[in-house]
């Protein structure tokens, strides 16, 4: 038998593997089954990792780490229907965060749009501007033009990847297919279309030339990236630095800073200048001081995310900055000395709270190992006492949601080879995405679940709300605390459990290989 689709799907998942496309995640379907042949055709032949999944939102945020993890796109395959839909809060984070998700959904022919046709929908836009393209195809019919299904390939990929683009994202590719919806021939693995990625064209970067006399800080949000360590390096600038910006490396990255925005007015105050990478969010200090009008604020544009000018009051947005002149090295030693004092008076606890469980879990990641932060309490946490190490940490903090948090570290694990992925996750945060703890049995991964229980939305505690309402409404409509026995879920979905009371016990703990729930009863 042939079939229009399967041709259709075979050079299209073949360009896709030339390309730089080398895991593609399934979620089984009827009128996507050309598309899935197709990729595990090229999985059998090694041309690219086909990871299949039953759940597609949670399918979605796996891929979501992984393309984070590896910085290349990431192909996903779903029928048509919810199937989609199911897409949409990972495909929301991806967008805000820039992480290249390629999205090939199965559809019906467009004639039978609107007419009650069975598990069809209008796909097309279903995701907004949350991608940055969405193209409808319309179903192949013979003979199909495999060199534009070739060129189609190319162009998600170098949009996806924000080749010649504003900014790298999920790109949309709605494939609709007639019956006969697939067919043994071709074997995807025997074709090769020669398909290949479009250079960037010629960009002149924007430059910034700012004097070095004024007391500058240098906050580095989410996805700062290494060019953020190197400025505040080459510059000499105290660095301000989020879990996940990738650079709270070094003597410059300034430990306990929400703090010291709010003790240290004196030293505050003499802050005249703010450069900013990434996209700051946890700490409302650090929003303060970047809306003060008595300072000026320079704004480096993320290659992933845009620029961050939330209050309008940018003074500059550019592409990259340099100094013109020397700058003190007495501004760096100053907070460096406040940062010092300030945690040498920090009360330590010998039990395990907040604190501890980030230190210790610091402490014993080695470089190739990852840390997950759930994008609400247990992040700000990190903010506050984690140290300055090299080492990856990851957090879904493009819209700062804690869906999915448990697949994106899945995602993140799956490339480890041997090392440890620990995510460090309140107890809602683990209930929301507990799907996901679901195993696939062909993948080996050392992923620790750190869950602090403190019986729900404890971040609340700090928010205005808990002095507006009474305390059995702010229980109810706020903290929601729930009761779950964890030790029969870890049991359930095959994790190996432990609620260690103490240091010790946690260090014991965080050496168990395989998938592990630790809960730490706060």
């Amino acid at each position: 038998m042939h079939s229009a689709a399967q041709v259709f799907s075979a050079n299209l998942l073949a360009a896709l593997s030339e390309l730089e496309v080398q895991e593609v995640f399934l979620a089984p379907g009827s009128r996507s089954q050309s598309l899935a042949i197709a990729a595990q055709q090229l999985h059998d032949a090694n041309r690219l990792v086909l990871r299949v999944r039953i759940d597609e939102r949670s399918m979605a945020f796996t891929a979501l780490g992984a393309a984070k993890a590896s910085g290349r796109p990431v192909a996903i395959i779903t029928t048509s229907g919810t199937a989609v839909a199911n897409m949409l809060p990972a495909v929301l984070e991806a967008s805000h965060s820039g992480v290249p998700l390629i999205l090939l959904t199965a559809d019906r022919p467009a004639e039978l749009r609107g007419v009650g046709a069975n598990q069809t929908t209008n796909q097309v836009g279903i995701f907004g501007d949350a991608v940055r393209s969405c193209i409808d195809i319309a179903a192949p019919m013979d003979p199909v033009d495999t060199n534009s299904v070739k060129e189609l390939a190319e162009k998600a990929v170098a949009t996806a990847l924000g080749i010649n683009q504003e900014f790298p994202g999920p790109v949309h590719l709605n494939l609709c297919f007639r019956e006969p919806l697939s067919a043994a021939e071709p074997n995807a693995s025997d074709l090769y279309p020669g398909a290949r990625l479009s250079e960037q064209d010629n960009y002149q970067p924007r430059f910034a030339v700012v004097t070095g006399e004024k007391n500058t800080i240098l906050v580095a949000g989410a996805e700062a990236g290494v060019e953020a360590l190197e400025a505040g390096e080459a510059f000499g600038w105290p660095v301000f630095a989020e879990p996940s910006s990738r650079c709270r490396i070094g003597a410059n990255a300034i430990i306990g800073y929400p703090a010291l925005l709010e003790e240290e007015k004196d030293l505050a105050d003499s802050i005249q200048r703010v450069v900013v990478y990434g996209k700051p969010t946890l700490s409302r200090q650090v929003q303060k001081l970047i809306a003060r009008k008595d300072v000026e604020l320079v704004v480096i544009k993320s290659k992933l995310m845009g620029p961050f000018n939330p209050y309008g009051n940018a003074a500059e947005i550019v592409d990259e900055i340099t100094v013109n002149g020397e700058v003190s090295n007495d501004w760096l030693a100053r907070w460096r000395v406040a940062a010092h004092n300030w945690l040498s008076v920090q009360e330590t606890s010998k039990s395990l709270d907040r604190r501890k469980i980030i230190e210790t879990v610091y402490e014993v990641s080695e470089i190739d190992d990852t840390i997950v932060l759930g994008a609400s309490r247990m992040i700000r946490e990190a903010d506050t006492w984690a140290p300055a190490k090299a080492i990856q940490v990851f957090a879904n903090r493009g819209l700062a949601g804690i869906d999915g948090t448990i697949a994106t570290a899945t995602g993140i694990a799956l490339g480890g080879e041997g090392s440890f992925t620990r995510a460090i996750i309140g107890d809602l945060t683990l209930l929301h995405d507990a799907s996901s703890m679901i195993e696939d049995v062909e993948e080996d991964i050392n992923l620790q679940l750190i869950m602090v229980n403190d019986q729900g939305g404890s971040l609340f505690e700090k928010l205005e709300v808990r002095n507006v309402v009474e305390e059995a409404v702010f229980d109810r409509v706020f903290r929601t605390g729930q009761k779950v026995d964890y030790w029969s879920l870890a049991n359930a979905y095959g994790f190996s459990y432990f609620c260690p009371t103490n240091e010790v016990e946690l260090r014991s703990a965080l050496t168990t290989i395989g998938r592990v729930l630790i809960e730490i009863k706060l």
